[in-house]
Parts: structure tokens; sequence; C-alpha cells
């Protein structure tokens, strides 16, 4: 047979690309700032170019800044947030030790799973969906299964509930325990002080309070957390996101300027990552995060006013992404749909537990403006008055 009857006649015939414009306000991925998508088109470098590799250090600087750290082991992983959360766990694990995680929503889950994955033995602090772990809580469990890493959540993407940080960290270093946060929906969004609460390793993502496309995923080592990598007895077992040999390349050979290659960096994606990061600081966290809660706020006096409730209590609800009790008798994916279809606006269902039962509401980074929340709320209100639920108009 012929090499050219493998061949097809003609190539696949397509329109040219042209998403629709869509007003993301679900969990994530948001709506990137314009100027990081105009990042993502700068001149394009190699991945040991001596330009690149400056652009890289100074995206380590300001991630320091907007995590609250001084470790120097701040790197963004080429690939997306759950990239960053196998990371963590890979490298900061072995077969057999205890690995106790806060499982109070799907991403608690998602790293038990991961945990079993490496052959750890896993062990699940369980809370219902949308509550938080109390630190009486937290320190019964720790005195009692003695585990070599603690993992937990700071913002649930899957119930919007923010878990409290404060002595965690001391009770770790008690139990002679590693403390690892998923910051994914936090960092940059709400409070997070990697190195005043005492945390050994943390993760995030770029899609949500930092406006940037998916792609790469922002993670940190202490000192701790690089001592019991440094002291592993097996390899880890991924070469990809084996973090010892990614700083040869990211942090140099022995901490020095010499690099060695392991994989090719994302470049344009490390250039948006870079913009992204000097936003944020360019406006600064505290008046970053004082912009999230002013228009959570809004947003949620807006719900009270449609018939509208939150599922976390206030004390506890993240103001970057807030899920929203689909009342009863409403089909909460037709209320999704007609915002889709005509409004151009995507907001998200619930997962796990909360499937069919949430909408949640993403009003991150470039997407937490007064003008976003209120074109929302408008949305809504018509949605909800298609389905029947309400009858006048209040937006």
């Amino acid at each position: 047979m012929s090499l050219e009857s493998f061949v097809y006649p003609k190539p696949p015939s397509f329109a040219p690309l042209d998403p629709p414009p869509r007003l993301l306000c679900g969990p994530g991925p948001c709506n990137p700032h314009p100027r990081v998508l105009q990042a993502l088109g700068a001149t394009e470098l190699g991945h040991l170019d001596p330009s690149f590799l400056k652009i890289m250090d100074e995206t380590k600087e300001l991630l320091k800044y907007v995590w609250q750290t001084k470790n120097e082991f701040t790197i963004p992983v080429s690939g997306t947030g759950t990239a960053a959360m196998e990371a963590c766990v890979f490298n900061l694990l072995e077969p057999g030790e205890k690995f106790l995680v806060g499982c109070n929503g799907y991403f608690g889950e998602r790293l038990g799973q991961i945990g079993e994955r490496c052959a750890a033995t896993v062990i699940r602090m369980e809370k219902p969906w949308g509550k938080v772990f109390s630190l009486e809580e937290i320190a019964e469990q720790l005195e009692r299964h003695r585990p070599q890493v603690l993992a937990l959540v700071h913002a649930e993407t899957s119930t919007g509930a923010c878990q409290p940080m404060q002595g965690i960290g001391d009770l770790c270093r008690k139990y002679n325990c590693l403390l690892l946060l998923d910051t994914v929906t936090s960092i940059s969004g709400i409070p997070v002080y990697i190195d005043n609460w005492k945390v050994d390793a943390a993760y995030a993502g770029t899609q949500k309070c930092l406006s940037c496309p998916p792609g790469m995923a922002p993670l940190t080592f202490g000192p701790r957390a690089l001592e019991k990598l440094k002291s592993r007895k097996s390899q880890v077992p991924s070469y990809y996101l084996d973090m010892s040999l990614v700083a040869s390349y990211l942090l140099g050979e022995n901490g020095g300027s010499k690099r060695s290659y392991h994989h090719t960096a994302p470049i344009n994606m490390c250039y948006a990552v870079r913009e992204a990061l000097y936003i944020a600081a360019e406006e600064g966290l505290e008046k970053r995060w004082k912009r999230h809660r002013e228009n959570a706020e809004v947003f949620w006096n807006g719900l009270k006013q449609l018939g509208l409730e939150p599922l976390v209590d206030k004390e506890h609800r993240l103001t970057s992404l807030t899920t929203v009790k689909i009342p009863q008798g409403v089909d909460g994916k037709e209320v999704i749909s007609i915002l889709l279809n005509e409004y151009n606006i995507e907001v998200g269902g619930g997962l796990g537990e909360l499937a069919g039962k949430v909408w949640r509401v993403g009003l991150m980074g470039y997407n937490s403006r007064p003008d976003v929340v209120l074109t929302l709320l408008a949305a809504f209100e018509n949605a909800l008055r298609k389905v029947g639920y309400i009858k006048s108009n209040r937006f």
C-alpha cells in the first residue's frame, strides 16, 4: 500500500477562529486583564535566553510579594493549578507516610486522591461542604494521627468557604508536620500571608484573581519543605514535576546563575503571569483585597433583593467566589443556560455534593468591578423572571 493512500484527500474545513464574547463570572477562568492579553503576544524568546531568565526572576520576586513570603523557592510551575497541587504532594510525601487532608469540598477530596496515587497513607478530616475546620478540630487530628503533612484548602472553589489559618502553622510545628495550603482562589484576591501563617508549601492558579489565562501555576516551598525534599529516600514519582530538577533550571545550580535544561517553559505564558503579578503589585495588595470585598458586598446585597441566599456564613465567605443556593423549584441549569445563551455571561454549577444545589459565581481580579456586579445582577434577575421565580424589577 502506498503512503499516499493514508493521506486525506483534503484538509478539514472550518471557519476562522471566532470565540464568542463572554463575561466569565464562574469559578474560573475569569476574563484576563487586557494588559495580560497584550503580554501574551510579546516577542518570543528562548527558554534559556538571558532576557527571558531575567523575566522569570522578576516573576519570582513578584510572586513572593503577592504571597507575602521570603521563600527563595517561589516559582511558576508549567501547567495549571492541578500540576502545582500534584507537584507539592509528589515532592513532599513518600510511600507510606501519613497525609492528613482537610476534606470540606471538592478540592480537598482531590488532594486526597493525589496522595493515594503517590502511595501515601491518606487520612481524611471530614467536614460538611461549606463549613470550615476549627483550630481545636485540627489539633485533635494532629495529636491522634501524627501525619508528615497536613493539607488544607484556603479558598475552597467548590463551596465558596475560606478556611481561617491563624494558629495552624504553630500546631504543625508542634507536631513536626508540614503545612501545605491551596491558595488557588485566594492568591491576590483575599489576604494570604505565607510566612506569618507559617505555611511550609503552597500552590495557586493564575486564572482566577490574578486575571491571567490558565497554563502556569505558582508554587512556593519554605525551608522545612525544602529540607523534606532534600532528605527523600525515594525518587519523586514524576520527572516533569520533580522540584529538585526544576530548581536547577529556574533557580540555577546550587543557587548560582548556571541553569540546567529541564523542560521548555511556556514562554509567553510566563510573560502573561509576570504582567498579571505586576498589575497586582501596581494596585497594591491591601487596595486589591478591599476592592474584592467591596464588590462582593454589593453582590451579596443584590442577591438578597432577588430573594437569593449564599451558602456560606458571612464570617467564612469568600469575596472572590460566592456559592448561591438555588431556590426550591428553580431549574439551576436552565438559569445557567439563559445567562450564557442570551447574555453571554458564564456562571458555574455545583460540584460533587453541591451539584444541582448551588450556582458558583466568581467576581475575581479584573472582573471584580461595580459595572460587572450590576450587569450580573440584572442578568440574574431577568433569567429568574423567565423561569418564573420573580415577578418585579429590582435592577
